[in-house]
């Protein structure tokens, strides 16, 4: 069955890509290997199963993917990061130097908030309301 195995995000840099998803949100880095024309990255949430999908940090090589480096959506969220405990991760985030865009917010389906990483992609953090 097909399955979505990469999500590529345009990043400037490797390794200030890396300090920030690894150091500061706690992926997982699951691949990081030199190949003859580029480097080949891969993280993923942490706790995320070794079969998930994983995101593919792809260094921009011309001036048009510079261009979109942390606009790949035009502004709007990006990517949408759950968790099963919202204030653990919320609180990691923001003592980490995250910057929020929007403050946690209750809605019907659960608690979200916006940050922005790095480049200025928004994401969301996001616990989905817990079904009785």
């Amino acid at each position: 069955m097909p399955h979505l195995a990469h999500i590529s995000l345009v990043i400037r840099d490797y390794d200030e890509a890396l300090a920030f998803y690894v150091d500061k949100l706690g992926f997982t880095l699951v691949e990081d290997k030199q190949e003859p024309n580029k480097r080949w990255v891969t993280i993923r949430p942490p706790g995320a199963s070794p079969d998930a999908t994983t995101i593919l940090l792809a260094r921009a090589s011309t001036p048009e993917q510079l261009a979109v480096v942390g606009g790949q959506t035009g502004g709007r969220v990006f990517l949408f990061l759950e968790t099963d405990d919202f204030q653990r991760d919320y609180d990691r985030f923001t003592r980490n130097g995250v910057e929020w865009v929007r403050p946690p917010t209750a809605m019907d389906y659960g608690t979200v908030a916006v940050f922005k990483d790095l480049y200025g992609n928004q994401w969301d953090l996001i616990e989905r309301e817990k079904k009785s």
